[in-house]
């Protein structure tokens, strides 16, 4: 195995192990919310995306992007979301042809009960995935991008 295979080989022992974290966060949080919220984590990405609007809505291909779903499949999420009352869809003022989306009041107040359940389930997992030493680098690395809090006023 010459130089190069060997960056090749570390590269994709360090994608398996972001895969890996990945997939021990998603089934923790799917487990998580639906049993406590009966929110999938697409859902609660989409509350989330939503929540962060600050009283404006979202174009469909906004959400597309924030949920790293195709057009169709952001539809069908969309649909089952306001089919719950959850979000609504809003025809753009300015172009007929723009649909927006926005939390509706119920939408709210479930992602506000599925906010701290989604946070402290993280904290969960990653502090679990620390102390494993083939995820404790990439625990660190996420540790290091997070920004600080000040706990000053």
């Amino acid at each position: 195995m010459g130089i190069a295979d060997d960056a090749v080989e570390v590269r994709a022992q360090g994608w398996r192990t972001l895969a890996a974290l990945h997939g021990l966060i998603d089934a923790e949080l799917e487990r998580a919310l639906a049993a406590s919220v009966d929110l999938s984590v697409v859902e609660y990405t989409v509350l989330d995306a939503l929540s962060r609007q600050d009283g404006w809505h979202m174009r469909m291909q906004q959400l597309a992007r924030a949920t790293a779903l195709s057009a169709s499949a952001t539809t069908r999420l969309v649909n089952r979301l306001e089919d719950r009352a959850l979000i609504a869809r809003v025809l753009c003022a300015d172009d007929r042809r723009g649909i927006y989306t926005e939390l509706t009041p119920a939408g709210r107040e479930l992602y506000e009960r599925a906010h701290p359940i989604h946070d402290e389930t993280l904290a969960r997992v990653l502090a679990e995935a620390a102390q494993q030493p083939e995820l404790a680098p990439v625990v660190e690395v996420l540790a290091a991008l997070t920004p600080a809090t000040s706990s000053a006023p």
